[in-house]
């Protein structure tokens, strides 16, 4: 009983406390407000005197209104401050992007240029690819739109001014110009395959100089000449060539298959090689100092494969080569086969 008289005591003390406080503090807000009031809305009077008889001006203020005045000004001040230094920044960044931009200008004109001189040349590149396609008969698609975009000159590409799709001239002159390598594509892997159908057609037939290097003269050529032996006019089936020495290696002159390896006294052929082509051409080599090591009948040769080596073997007067081409039963003119591979007629040399 004592100890709940004692709480209830404390609790009344504590609450009479806070009541004072709270007073204390309302009371000194009041006091600190009234004060602060009274010193904004203390009034004071400004007086211009003018040094002559005009009449005194009067100005009754407040410190309230003279400090609401001086936050204005304050602010005032700020916000230009604040546009000054924003506009300093501003002029900053667009000369920065003025430059830029002049920059890239040039760059956009040097890329014109460039187009122009590729747009050019790619009007050339187009004119020799079509006489190229026609003369092997191969049909080049057409595409009017990159020979349109071709055909204009660099003044035509200095006009900034767009298409009707909103694109610049430039960017349809590239387009023109994907779709003609697009377009050609498939004619130019034409000319690969015909080229490289032709190429091995090219080592079927015996068409390059059957001397290693290029070297040597022909000393008698194919059709009538006079018999070195009898000095009467006789035909000369082959050509003869000659390097003025013995044991110069001597050339399959197209793909083939060996079928004589020999020595003919009757025909006067000496040491002798024949191989056997495609499409019914044959090729003799005789005199012949020797063969090349391991050559046998029905071996297969490849067009440059060393067969043997110049020689006088045979009727002969001298170190020499005598070759012939044969198509079937019939002898030509080894010099008209020679000319097909006329480039590489003295590959080596």
């Amino acid at each position: 009983m004592a100890s709940g008289h004692v709480y209830k005591r404390f609790e009344n003390n504590l609450v009479q406390k806070v009541k004072t406080g709270v007073r204390a503090v309302l009371y000194g807000l009041a006091v600190f407000f009234g004060a602060a009031g009274r010193f904004l809305t203390r009034r004071y009077t400004i007086v211009l005197v003018p040094h002559s008889e005009k009449k005194v001006y009067n100005f009754h203020v407040n410190f309230l209104s003279v400090f609401c005045f001086c936050l204005v000004l304050a602010g005032m001040a700020g916000t230009f401050i604040w546009y000054g230094v924003s506009w300093n920044g501003t002029q900053g960044a667009l000369a920065a992007r003025d430059s830029r931009l002049k920059d890239t200008q040039a760059n956009l004109d040097q890329l014109r240029d460039e187009i122009a001189l590729l747009l050019r040349q790619t009007r050339g590149f187009q004119t020799a690819l079509s006489a190229t396609l026609s003369s092997l008969g191969v049909t080049m698609p057409d595409n009017g739109g990159t020979n349109q975009a071709a055909g204009g000159d660099l003044s035509a590409f200095l006009d900034l001014r767009e298409n009707s799709g909103g694109a610049l001239p430039e960017v349809d002159s590239i387009r023109g110009l994907t779709d003609y390598f697009a377009a050609a594509m498939d004619p130019v892997q034409e000319i690969s395959f015909l080229f490289a159908s032709q190429s091995a057609l090219l080592t079927e037939i015996p068409n390059i100089w059957p001397i290693r290097g290029g070297i040597g003269h022909v000393s008698m050529s194919f059709g009538q000449n006079p018999n070195p032996f009898s000095g009467q006019t006789y035909i000369h089936k082959g050509i003869d060539l000659s390097t003025y020495r013995s044991g110069d290696p001597v050339l399959a002159t197209a793909d083939g298959q060996v079928v004589q390896v020999d020595y003919d006294v009757a025909g006067g052929f000496g040491n002798y090689v024949i191989i056997k082509h495609k499409h019914g051409f044959y090729t003799r080599y005789a005199h012949l100092n020797n063969f090349r090591s391991g050559l046998t009948r029905g071996q297969r040769v490849q067009q440059g494969d060393v067969i043997g080596y110049i020689g006088d073997t045979g009727l002969s007067t001298g170190p020499h080569l005598h070759y012939e081409v044969h198509i079937g039963s019939d002898v030509v003119d080894p010099a008209k086969y020679l000319n097909l591979r006329a480039g590489q007629a003295r590959v080596g040399r």
